[in-house]
């Protein structure tokens, strides 16, 4: 099974949709397995955003993502990176698909609710670095054969 490393963002935590972005990964039939509430430390915004160290952007990010607590979470299913991100719609809102979290609550690229990962690399990678593996908790659900082919 994938796993992805899924945000909730600054904005997303300040406009009380914490709930609702859970309530629609889990009726698409994704599986929680970590969950917690932070404030991101400039050290973790710092690794986590490193691939945008020279972008014009980046310290607006820092500042950002360490303004507000985040909810961080990992999810597990198959083909958890590419259902997650289609749940939760292109990065630029107004460009996000209809009924996806950043369409129906979003209207700016820098507003954008949540964070996902883009690849099953990233999300490996992701995972690691925001949690410990004793932090994951691997379960069965009762109703995983109705979701999951195999």
């Amino acid at each position: 099974m994938e796993k992805t490393l899924v945000l909730v963002k600054p904005d997303g935590v300040q406009r009380g949709l914490i709930g609702e972005i859970i309530r629609r990964l889990e009726q698409r039939g994704l599986k929680l397995i970590a969950a917690k509430f932070i404030w991101v430390s400039k050290e973790l915004a710092e690794k986590h955003y490193a691939i945008h160290k020279d972008k014009p952007f980046y310290d607006g990010l820092i500042e950002y993502i360490t303004s507000a607590p985040v909810m961080a979470m990992v999810w597990s299913g198959p083909n958890a990176v590419a259902a997650v991100r289609q749940t939760m719609g292109a990065t630029r809102p107004t460009e996000a698909a209809p009924g996806s979290v950043r369409h129906d609550f979003g209207l700016e690229i820098g507003r954008n609710l949540t964070h996902a990962s883009d690849s099953v690399e990233n999300g490996e990678k992701e995972t690691a670095l925001w949690f410990r593996p004793e932090e994951l908790v691997e379960w069965n659900r009762a109703l995983d054969s109705w979701i999951f082919e195999q």
